[in-house]
């Protein structure tokens, strides 16, 4: 089977053309855990099918799945990587495109170098979806502390508009009980769930222990679906340093829609101005909202080509 690698700030993911190598369906979760294992396959943060469509108002259609087998809906920096792809392999020559992923349509446009090769792409992901039952998140779980006693007390930057969470129209800066500890969260999806926790001005973020607090809130049973979490620093009105734990892979060194949810998440708070770079552990994205409802969130970085080859499958 030929595969590409390919990265958007360092989150890789294996690359197949789905019009050239049929793989069944069934056989799809299994090929993702080896083609991700870093030892024994390609190594990444997953795997993503191009497939070609028959609706002639959509260019191509992105199959994700995470390094775990698990389907995700949605990777900001994987559909850039997608759009990279397309267009350098020649199977387009149009530079504004439409690339649909588990049923939701994303608007895209190109830069292209001298070389005739995308260097960035910028992508429309649509309206920021903020409603508790559609992210989805069940407010009334997000504040259960059975767990224990709270130790710890990270709710430090803003107060939460939403006193009754059971009656919140959204979930923004509110507590939620992870490991005897209370934290605050903003609750977003960006065709995925999404849990944002913005951590105190003195907060150690480059020695956190992610890949312990990461597990308890991806499985936390607020999130029937899992969730993504994004721990967050801000930097100024217009950079924020994050790191991201994502659901079914771990941490990576970016999530696209987890720069997007950041975004959404501190313009909503009132911590940041309309347009912030994001600052993960591979690279910088930058997102654009306006902070209104109904108006999409503008996101722009990188995808890089890694590799090309052939793995056999067994």
């Amino acid at each position: 089977m030929t595969f590409t690698k390919m990265h958007g700030c360092g989150n890789d993911y294996v690359y197949i053309d789905g019009a050239k190598e049929i793989i069944p369906s069934e056989k799809k979760p299994e090929l993702a855990r080896l083609v991700s294992d870093r030892h024994f396959g390609i190594g990444s943060d997953g795997l993503i099918f191009i497939n070609p469509v028959e609706d002639n108002s959509i260019d191509f259609e992105m199959e994700m799945y995470n390094a775990d087998g698990s389907r995700s809906e949605m990777c900001g920096n994987g559909i850039r990587c997608v759009a990279k792809y397309v267009y350098d392999n020649n199977l387009t020559d149009k530079k504004s495109l439409v690339i649909v992923s588990a049923g939701q349509k994303k608007y895209i446009d190109l830069t292209v170098g001298d070389d005739n090769k995308v260097s960035s792409v910028k992508v429309n992901m649509g309206a920021p979806i903020l409603t508790p039952s559609l992210v989805p998140v069940n407010p009334a779980l997000l504040s259960d502390s059975s767990e224990g006693n709270i130790k710890e007390d990270y709710s430090l930057l803003t107060n939460s508009e939403n006193t009754d969470p059971s009656n919140a129209e959204l979930i923004k800066n509110q507590p939620i009980f992870v490991k005897e500890i209370k934290w605050n969260v903003t609750c977003v999806s960006m065709g995925n769930p999404h849990a944002v926790v913005v951590l105190p001005e003195d907060f150690d973020l480059e020695n956190f222990g992610i890949d312990y607090y990461g597990p308890f809130f991806e499985n936390h049973a607020a999130f029937p679906n899992r969730t993504n979490t994004e721990f967050v620093k801000i930097d100024d009105r217009n950079n924020v340093h994050m790191r991201v734990w994502e659901r079914g892979t771990g941490e990576t060194l970016a999530c696209g829609t987890g720069c997007c949810a950041t975004a959404v998440a501190c313009i909503l708070n009132g911590l940041s101005d309309n347009t912030i770079t994001v600052h993960v552990l591979g690279g910088d994205i930058v997102c654009s909202w306006d902070g209104q409802s109904e108006s999409p969130v503008i996101m722009e970085g990188p995808a890089t080509t890694v590799f090309t080859g052939e793995i056999e499958l067994l």
